[in-house]
C-alpha cells in the first residue's frame, strides 16, 4: 500500500540531486498504490528566505510549502503532479543547485485509510507549519482518536484527516515538554510507545539536522547503506538447496554504530527493496519493534520496548542498542525496468518460462546429479526443460528418476506428514494458487485439506490445534490479515510454513519454516508469475510428502516429468498472444463476463474474472461449474460472454454437459480446450462458440497452462478500455493494513 522512501547522505550534494533521487525512489514504488505523494527535504543552517502561511501555500496548485528549515512539497495525484510541483518550487525559490554538507529527505506515496486523497491529507505531516518534526507513514494507528482528542486538548491545532497527523504533533508535544534534553531515537520512542497498530514510519525534524530515525511495527521497512568501498564487498549466500528461505547470510557484519565514518555514506530507508536496488544492495531487513538511527555518517539498531514488556519489565529500559544481519540482495535493477515491454504486466506474463525454472531450480532433480547441494537444476535437468522434444518416463533409467528437494522443510516432514489436517491460508490471487493445488494435496498425501481466507479465519476465530500445519501463501510476505493470521496459529501451536516470494519478509522471518517461490521481482499490482510459481511450489510440496509411497510412485513421477516440460508449454501459450488480443477486441465493450470452470480449474475461473474486474473494471464473475443450475444459468442469454474452461481431464464429459446447457441457451461462449481433444474443438467451434487451444499436461498442473491466454486477455482488455495496466485504480500490490 503506501511507499516509504528516506534518505541521508553524507557527503556533499545539491537540492536538486537529493530532490530526484527522492522521486526516483518514490517511482520505484508506484507498483504498491497511492493517491497523492509528498517529500520534505532541507537543514536548518540553510534556510529560504520562506515566509509563507499555510492559505498563501495553498494557492498554488498541488502543493503544500512549509517554513524554514526543512521544505514540504506535496500533490494529489501521480507522481508527475509532484513532480511539476517541485518544479515550480524549486524554480521560484532558486534552490535547485545549493549543495549542503550533509542532506535528508523522507518521501511518501499514499495510499488514503483515513481521510480523502488530498494535499493536506497526504505525506509527508508535519508538527506545524515550520514543519520542526516531519513523519512519513505506512499502516494504520488504531488509537490516533484518543490521541488526537488529547493533544486537541493541550492546544494543538490540526489541518488533516488523517491518523499520522497526530505522530509529529506528539513529537512537539514531547519535545517541548520535556525537563531534560532528549536524543532523536529517546524522543521517537517516548513517541512509539504511545502509539497502538501496525506502522513504519520516518521521522526527521528541524532540532535534529542530519538525522534520520526509522521504526517498524508490522509494516514492512528496510535500511540500505552504500560506502565508497561497495564495490569491493562480496557477501555470498547459501544455496537455496542447503537452507530454509528463512535464513540469510550472516557474513559476520552487525549494526552497532556504524563503522568507519570517516567514509561517506550514503543511507536509504524503503518500503521495498526496489527502491534501494539501483543505489546499493546491502540492506538490512529491521524487524518488529526495531528503532534504526542514522547520525554522523553512522548508524545503529535499537529494540524498542514492547507494550508487554513495560508491564511485566517495568526495570528495562526502553531502547536497547542490537545487531542486525547485514544482506545481500540478490535482484538486479533490470529486475524493475520494463526491458523493452509497454507495461510491467506485460513483461512478468512473458518472463513466466523462466520465472517455472527459477521456480524448480535446486529443488527439481534427477538420482544420480553429482552436486545436489548447486542452487541451481543439473544440465540434464535444464536441457530437459528447454528441449521441445516428446518426453516420457521411459527416457530416464531407474536410478534418473527424478526426485524433489526442499530445504526449508526437510526438518519438518515427519510433523507435517502426521498431522490431523493441513490447512492453507492466503487472501486474493494467493487463495486461488491454494484452490487449484487443493486436489493435488489431498490425493498424495490423504490428509484432508482446508482452504482459509485469512480475513474470515479472523474474524470467526476458528479451533486450531497443535497437531495442524498451517501453511500462509503470500506473495510478499506482508499482508496483514496473513500475517495476523499466522500470529493467530502460532499461539494455538501450529506448525506454521511461510510460502512466499519475498526472502526476508514477515512470514518468512515468523513461520517456522517454509518455501521461497523465486518467481523474481513482480511490479504489476495484479500478481501473474508468483501465481503460477506459487503453484507449482505447493505442487512440489506435495510431491515431497508422498515420496515414500510405493502406491502413488507411478502418479509422482508422470507430474515431475510435466513440470520439467511446463516451462516450454508456457511459451507455446504466450505465442498465441495475438490471437488473444483479438478476442480482448471483441470483448472490450462488455460490461460483464463469466467464467465457468471444475476440479482443478475452479481456480482458473476465479483467478480469469479477479484479473479482469480488478484490472480493467468489467464485471466478472468466476463460477462452479456444478453449481450452474443453482442459479447461474438465469444470466445466461445471447448477449452475455462466458468462458467455459473444458481442457482433457477426468471431468471433460461433465464440462461437455455444462456447454451443451450454455449452448441450450444461446450462450455466447467462449470455450478453452485442449489442442489434442479434435472431437471437442470440432464439435463445438461448428456451433459458432470461440475456441482457445492450448497444450495438454497432467491435470494438476493444466491449470498453469490455462490461466496464461487469461492473464493475456485481461491485460489486453485493459489495455484497449484505456485504463492503467501496472495501477489499477484504489488496489495495493502489497496489503499491510486490514
Amino acid at each position: 500500500m503506501c511507499g516509504i522512501f528516506g534518505l541521508l547522505f553524507s557527503s556533499p550534494c545539491s537540492t536538486s540531486f537529493v530532490v530526484d533521487a527522492a522521486l526516483t525512489g518514490l517511482r520505484r514504488l508506484e507498483y504498491r498504490g497511492y493517491d497523492s505523494s509528498g517529500v520534505a527535504w532541507g537543514e536548518p543552517g540553510l534556510e529560504l528566505e520562506l515566509e509563507l502561511e499555510r492559505e498563501e501555500a495553498t494557492t498554488r496548485p498541488h502543493t503544500d510549502l512549509f517554513g524554514k528549515g526543512t521544505r514540504v512539497v506535496k500533490a494529489e495525484g501521480n507522481i508527475s503532479q509532484l513532480e511539476k510541483a517541485l518544479e515550480l518550487y524549486l524554480s521560484q525559490e532558486n534552490d535547485r543547485e545549493r549543495k549542503v554538507a550533509c542532506v535528508s529527505a523522507i518521501a511518501h506515496t499514499r495510499w488514503a485509510t483515513h481521510g480523502v486523497p488530498s494535499t493536506l491529507n497526504s505525506h509527508p505531516q508535519v508538527s506545524n507549519p515550520q514543519a520542526d518534526f516531519a513523519v512519513v507513514h505506512n499502516g494504520i494507528i488504531t488509537n490516533y482518536r484518543a490521541l488526537k482528542e488529547f493533544l486537541i486538548s493541550q492546544g494543538e491545532h490540526f489541518v488533516s484527516e488523517t491518523d499520522t497527523e497526530v505522530i509529529p504533533k506528539l513529537c512537539k508535544y514531547i519535545h517541548e515538554r520535556s525537563t531534560t534534553p532528549l536524543s532523536f531515537k529517546e524522543l521517537v520512542s517516548q513517541v512509539v510507545r504511545e502509539l497502538e497498530g501496525a506502522f513504519a514510519l520516518l521521522f526527521k525534524s528541524n532540532y535534529y539536522p542530519g538525522e534520520l530515525v526509522g521504526c517498524k511495527c508490522g509494516s514492512p521497512l528496510l535500511l540500505g547503506i552504500k560506502t565508497n568501498d561497495d564495490d569491493d564487498l562480496e557477501v555470498s549466500m547459501p544455496s537455496p538447496t542447503s537452507r530454509k528461505m528463512m535464513e540469510v547470510e550472516q557474513g559476520g557484519v552487525g549494526l552497532g554504530v556504524g563503522g568507519d565514518k570517516q567514509s561517506p555514506r550514503e543511507f536509504y530507508f524503503a518500503s521495498d527493496a526496489s527502491a534501494i536496488i539501483e543505489h546499493t544492495k546491502r540492506v538490512v531487513v529491521m524487524e518488529d519493534n526495531d528503532l534504526v538511527h542514522l547520525k554522523d555518517g553512522g548508524y545503529s539498531v535499537y529494540s524498542l520496548q514492547t507494550k508487554r514488556e513495560r508491564q511485566t519489565e517495568k526495570g528495562k529500559a526502553a531502547l536497547t542498542e542490537t545487531n542486525r544481519v547485514l544482506q545481500t540482495l540478490e535482484i538486479g535493477v533490470e529486475q524493475i525496468m520494463k526491458g523493452g515491454y509497454d507495461h510491467f504486466m506485460q513483461k512478468e506474463i512473458h518472463e513466466q518460462p523462466e520465472a517455472l525454472i527459477e521456480t524448480m531450480r535446486g529443488r527439481l532433480l534427477l538420482h544420480g546429479d553429482t552436486d545436489l547441494e548447486s542452487p541451481g537444476m543439473s544440465a540434464q535437468s535444464l536441457q530437459r526443460v528447454k528441449s521441445l522434444s516428446a518426453r516420457s518416463s521411459s527416457e530416464y533409467s531407474e536410478d534418473r528418476l527424478p526426485f524433489i528437494k526442499l530445504g526449508g522443510l526437510e526438518e519438518y516432514l515427519e510433523n507435517i506428514v502426521r498431522s490431523r489436517r493441513l490447512i492453507f491460508i492466503a487472501c486474493g490471487t494467493s487463495f486461488h494458487a491454494c484452490v487449484a493445488a487443493r486436489q493435488l494435496v489431498e490425493e498424495l498425501t490423504c490428509l484432508p485439506v482446508t482452504l482459509e481466507l485469512a480475513s474470515d479465519l479472523l474474524d470467526r476465530n476458528p479451533p486450531l490445534f497443535r497437531d495442524d500445519t498451517c501453511f500462509f501463501v503470500s506473495q510478499s510476505g506482508e499482508t496483514a490479515d496473513t500475517l495476523k493470521a499466522l500470529n493467530y496459529a502460532k499461539s494455538k501451536g501450529s506448525l506454521c510454513i511461510g510460502i512466499t516470494n519475498t526472502v526476508g519478509s514477515s512470514i518468512s522471518r515468523e513461520t517456522d519454516c517454509g518455501v521461497h517461490v523465486n518467481a523474481g521481482c513482480e511490479i504489476g499490482v495484479a500478481s501473474t508469475k508468483a501465481y503460477t510459481c506459487q503453484i507449482v511450489v505447493i505442487v512440489m510440496i506435495a510431491l515431497k510428502l508422498s515420496e515414500d509411497s510405493l502406491k502413488r510412485s507411478k502418479r509422482c513421477e508422470e507430474i515431475m516429468n510435466d513440470l520439467l516440460e511446463l516451462p516450454n508449454l508456457v511459451r507455446q501459450v504466450l505465442q498465441e498472444e495475438d490471437k488473444i488480443k483479438d478476442l480482448a477486441e471483441e470483448l472490450a465493450k462488455e460490461k460483464s463476463l463469466l467464467a465457468f470452470g471444475r476440479g482443478y480449474n475452479y481456480a482458473t475461473a476465479l483467478e480469469l474474472a479477479l484479473k479482469v474486474k480488478e484490472l480493467s473494471y468489467m464485471h466478472s464473475e468466476g463460477i462452479l461449474a456444478g453449481e450452474l443450475k443453482h442459479g447461474p444459468l438465469a444470466l445466461i442469454d445471447e448477449h452475455m460472454p462466458a468462458v467455459v474452461i473444458a481442457t482433457r481431464d477426468s471431468l471433460r464429459e461433465k464440462m461437455w454437459s455444462t456447454i451443451q446447457q450454455l449452448l441450450a441457451r444461446k450462450g455466447r461462449l467462449i470455450l478453452l480446450v485442449s489442442k489434442d481433444d479434435s472431437d471437442m474443438s470440432d464439435y463445438f467451434s461448428s456451433a459458432k462458440s470461440r475456441l482457445i487451444q492450448v497444450p495438454t499436461v497432467t491435470d494438476c498442473l493444466q491449470t498453469i497452462v490455462n490461466i496464461i491466454p487469461f492473464q493475456l486477455l485481461s491485460y489486453h482488455l485493459t489495455v484497449l478500455r484505456g485504463f492503467n495496466v501496472d495501477q489499477p485504480r484504489n488496489l495495493a500490490k502489497s496489503v499491510t493494513v486490514e
